[in-house]
């Protein structure tokens, strides 16, 4: 996943400017009042005072149900004793319990009966409709993120999280940050200082999610300003069923389009407004492999419906099946099967009693005989559109919306060897080179970081970029840079196209500073660290970066003030707790080093710079059983860690 770096400077005091997503103000070229700057949103209460009946429905869809706070109520799972997940690979026990109405999981190790690793951390929200899954999140001072196990509902069963499994457990560092938020939820309100962090999160996707702004639209009929919706279309609301099919598909794939998302210059996930092109805002690429024709993304329904003959040949989209106000575990299979027989209506030559009554002609219907369908129910998305897994979410099985006869699904030959070919932008047929080289970018350092070949294909296309002045140009040659370790080369870029608005970036003002601190020139380092860190004082791996750039630069005071900030914004930041311990070494507060240290591996058994860095301060001691005792430890995990073997055979032949 990718790793957000950032910082906070303690001898300055930073205003926080929060921001509402409702309050954005963003001018849009539409007919659509609400999409003007003065619009404000009024929230689903507002909106159930006049449609009682949908909000009554709509509570209950996946979308109405898509975030809440972790309750009895909330979490759709089983708990008991038994509820046990193990990580094998790093033997590691996770159950989940409540305690009266907090939701808790207990991380664990056992040594045969014996229990030598324990921590507890409590569940803030529960994220998903449980509908497939529930997953959980913790929160730290507005900092939230996600907790290594998600309870799968079609399976009744509890599993690691989606993505932490096969070594990747991250246990409870992933981030949720602006990108997760705005698809899984209502609009948070943020200042923006780190990526995750939100001083208010709402519970649940709401009305103005897909309807935009309503405070217009409240005020005009309030004033008596009705509209006779069956002949003309009220522009103070957008109805989604009014809009052009781009735009109707535009909406539905802001959220049900997942894949790598590049944002346009200057724009952020919040300023996608219904009735807006997507494009507009931002790019969203598919990851093409060997097998994606049978293979797929769980929440890549638009990609998988563009890619049906159904989409081709008709003006259908999402709505033409889908009612967004009612549960799909509400609607019966026959306000589907009505669907496909809007246009499926001609019989069959080849089968008699093969005969559909529809409302368009010349399109032929099931095959089947009316037999065979009664079989099935007569479910027409049982056969066209099976039961599938996807390859990013386990335990789950979702309907393919690559619409398709069963017996070409059934005749495909996929290599055995799934390879990547290509990203596909499915938001826009002809992206800039720049926003391609982007996309690259993005899929090597959030997905796929040892494949380097993706940065080739990033620089192809950087070299493609016409307008190599740009700001927006100059952030992405110094993100390909720091991906290739070039530092000399990113130094020697940024001096020759330095630009006044590289500050506005804090990316890559942190980038750049990293590059002089790798090559050791720690004092150039720490200007540019200390430009990111005005515009994210809370992205904690970015604090932690700039501390240790401090203590470089001896300013230990300094560093230590910055990690304490740390330990108020997340009291379990590994990284904090180990260099102070560090610190308290080298200022002789042997005591407090040992208590920083014991924290951190507390949190983490298998935490190697700390086990390393105790490992030391025994030694120093004396203390050479307890150290040696680390070290085996450390070497248990990792056998390949040269240092702890040296610092081993050191201690034993003395």
């Amino acid at each position: 996943m990718k790793k957000y770096l950032f910082f906070f400077l303690i001898s300055i005091v930073f205003g926080c400017n929060y921001f509402n997503a409702s309050e954005k103000k963003t001018v849009v070229n539409s007919p659509y009042k609400n999409l003007q700057p003065e619009a404000k949103y009024v929230g689903m209460q507002t909106c159930k005072g006049c449609h009682q009946d949908i909000y009554n429905t709509f509570i209950e869809t996946g979308m109405g149900k898509s975030w809440d706070l972790a309750s009895p109520k909330k979490s759709s799972a089983r708990f008991g004793n038994h509820e046990v997940v193990y990580d094998t690979l790093n033997d590691l026990y996770y159950h989940p319990y409540f305690k009266n109405d907090s939701l808790m999981i207990v991380e664990y190790r056992l040594n045969g009966k014996d229990t030598i690793h324990k921590r507890i951390e409590k569940v803030k929200f529960i994220v998903g409709s449980g509908q497939h899954t529930n997953s959980h999140i913790i929160e730290s001072n507005g900092l939230l993120y996600q907790a290594p196990i998600t309870y799968y509902t079609q399976l009744q069963k509890w599993s690691l999280a989606p993505g932490f499994s096969s070594g990747h457990n991250s246990r409870f560092t992933r981030i949720v940050g602006n990108e997760c938020i705005t698809c899984h939820n209502y609009f948070p309100e943020t200042d923006f200082s780190a990526e995750n962090y939100f001083e208010k999160v709402s519970n649940g996707i709401q009305c103005e999610r897909c309807h935009g702004a309503g405070s217009i639209h409240v005020d005009e009929k309030q004033h008596g300003k009705l509209v006779d919706i069956s002949k003309d279309i009220d522009y103070s609301i957008v109805n989604p069923k009014k809009l052009k099919r781009e735009l109707q598909i535009s909406l539905c794939q802001r959220c049900h389009l997942q894949g790598v998302t590049v944002l346009n210059e200057g724009k952020t996930f919040y300023d996608f407004k219904p009735a807006m092109n997507l494009s507009d805002v931002m790019h969203t690429f598919i990851p093409r492999y060997t097998d994606s024709v049978t293979n797929f993304i769980m929440a890549s329904h638009a990609d998988r419906m563009k890619m049906s003959k159904c989409f081709a040949k008709s003006e259908m989209t999402c709505i033409t099946c889908h009612n967004p106000h009612v549960s799909v575990k509400f609607t019966p299979a026959e306000t589907f099967n009505n669907a496909c027989k809007k246009c499926h209506t001609t019989p069959s030559p080849s089968v008699k009693d093969s005969v559909f009554i529809g409302e368009r002609a010349g399109v032929r219907s099931c095959s089947l005989s009316l037999a065979e369908r009664k079989k099935e129910n007569d479910n027409c998305s049982k056969c066209h559109m099976p039961m599938s897994g996807s390859i990013d979410i386990p335990n789950v099985k979702i309907h393919d919306h690559y619409i398709r006869k069963p017996e070409k699904l059934n005749a495909l030959k996929v290599s055995s060897i799934r390879q990547f070919v290509r990203l596909a932008c499915v938001s826009d047929a002809n992206p800039d080179a720049l926003t391609k080289a982007k996309a690259y970018l993005n899929y090597f350092e959030e997905y796929e970081s040892g494949f380097p070949t993706l940065l080739d294909s990033a620089n192809r296309f950087l070299k493609l970029v016409n307008d190599k002045s740009s700001n927006d140009f100059h952030f992405a040659m110094i993100r390909y840079l720091f991906l290739k370790e070039n530092y000399q080369a990113i130094i020697d870029f940024d001096v020759a196209n330095f630009n006044q608005e590289t500050t506005k970036d804090a990316w890559t003002n942190y980038r750049v500073g990293e590059a002089f601190s790798k090559l050791n020139q720690h004092d150039k380092a720490l200007l540019f660290l200390e430009k990111s860190i005005i515009q994210k004082p809370k992205e904690i791996d970015f604090l932690n970066k700039y501390a240790q750039c401090l203590f470089k630069n001896n300013k230990m005071n300094e560093a230590e003030n910055v990690y304490q900030n740390v330990l108020k914004l997340n009291k379990n930041n590994l990284t904090a707790l180990t260099d102070l311990g560090y610190l308290m070494t080298l200022k002789g507060k042997l005591n407090l080093a040992e208590t920083y240290y014991l924290k951190a591996i507390a949190l983490n058994p298998d935490y190697e710079q700390a086990l390393m860095n105790l490992a030391a301060l025994y030694n120093l001691q004396h203390q050479k059983p307890k150290a040696i005792e680390l070290l085996k430890r450390v070497l248990k995990k990792n056998k390949n860690n040269t240092e702890a073997k040296l610092r081993l055979q050191q201690m034993e032949s003395f």
